[in-house]
């Protein structure tokens, strides 16, 4: 299983390069922020399409991998490797403390308890504004470009290592690590032990496995990708503020992996696609149709939601469920 998997990376490391190779700079930064809602998206498929936690915390977890990175890129003292592992770690931290107090929820006790934490996170820097930066937010520095790794990739792609293309390489290569570690995860015992718990938490109980170290252990893994994906963002937007974090978030969050399909890795990798490149596309049309900025922009929300709408009617188990049904009945027929 692990060796397909490896392949598999193998595989997406080729595929990464190169489209990232034949992007302008706009599209390396839509890639971008596909390539960290990805990691967040794979991580909420975890706790809620695995082990059956419903989250609506996620933007805030994000929130506290984004200002440590924020914080901890005020010096030079470290490798920007060092400090997003230590924002995951951070971010663990705090998703412990929260999965604690989670595993004895179940339901909308669960939802409620996680939407309160989304809507509370936010103002944590207006209070701690000389800290945190208050409304404006963190500079977030973006660190410069090794020079090994500068020479290394124009040794392969005979071009220069432009700062955008730097973060994106870095995104991505974040997601196949971490898709890796989640499908091995939801592959072995961990993953049984979650799905055992999501389908019937007596019998799980029953057959020998501890309901709150497994709940527990689907939350921190999930807040550990969260925390990822909030340095990522933090470091494409060059800000950790506030209005970045707000209940919004967590709610596509959730709607991306509903999109995608519930317990799916593609399913994630496809909702975050369609959180990325959706809405500048509708905006985008709806400008061409003669639409003003401001009607355009209000027309994106509107066929998002109809595209959700369509896939939950049309699809049930999401588009990667779609998809795999697809295929079925085509080889069935």
């Amino acid at each position: 299983m692990l060796r397909r998997h490896l392949l598999s990376a193998l595989a997406a490391l080729v595929v990464v390069v190169l489209v990232l190779e034949n992007s302008g700079p706009y599209l390396t930064a839509q890639f971008t922020t596909m390539a960290y809602l990805a990691i967040a998206a794979g991580g909420l498929t975890v706790l809620t399409g695995l082990n059956g936690q419903l989250s609506l915390g996620h933007g805030a977890l994000m929130a506290v991998g984004a200002y440590s990175t924020a914080l901890l890129l005020k010096s030079d003292a470290l490798p920007l490797l060092v400090i997003l592992l230590l924002a995951m770690v951070i971010t663990l931290a705090v998703g412990a403390l929260v999965g604690v107090a989670a595993a004895r929820l179940h339901g909308p006790y669960l939802a409620g308890a996680t939407l309160a934490l989304a809507v509370a996170v936010p103002g944590i820097p207006l209070f701690f504004g000389e800290a945190l930066g208050g409304e404006q937010g963190l500079p977030v520095r973006m660190p410069e470009i090794p020079g090994w790794l500068a020479d290394a990739a124009y040794f392969v792609t005979g071009q220069d290592l432009t700062s955008i293309r730097y973060l994106a390489y870095l995104s991505w290569f974040a997601v196949i690590a971490v898709f890796v570690l989640l499908a091995n995860l939801s592959r072995g015992r961990v993953g049984r032990d979650w799905r055992a718990v999501r389908d019937e938490d007596v019998a799980a109980e029953l057959a020998g496995i501890d309901l709150g170290r497994t709940r527990v252990r689907a939350f921190v893994v999930s807040a550990g990708c969260a925390g990822l994906a909030g340095a990522l963002m933090a470091l494409s937007a060059r800000l950790a503020a506030p209005s970045g974090f707000a209940l919004t978030l967590s709610l596509l969050l959730v709607s991306a992996v509903v999109l995608g399909g519930l317990g799916s890795l593609t399913g994630a990798l496809a909702g975050a696609a369609l959180l990325t490149f959706l809405p500048p596309l509708v905006t985008g049309a709806g400008t061409d149709l003669g639409l003003s900025d401001v009607q355009a922009a209000h027309l994106a929300p509107l066929i998002y939601g109809l595209v959700t709408v369509l896939i939950v009617l049309l699809a049930p188990a999401g588009l990667a469920g779609g998809l795999r049904k697809l295929i079925h009945w085509r080889r069935s027929s």
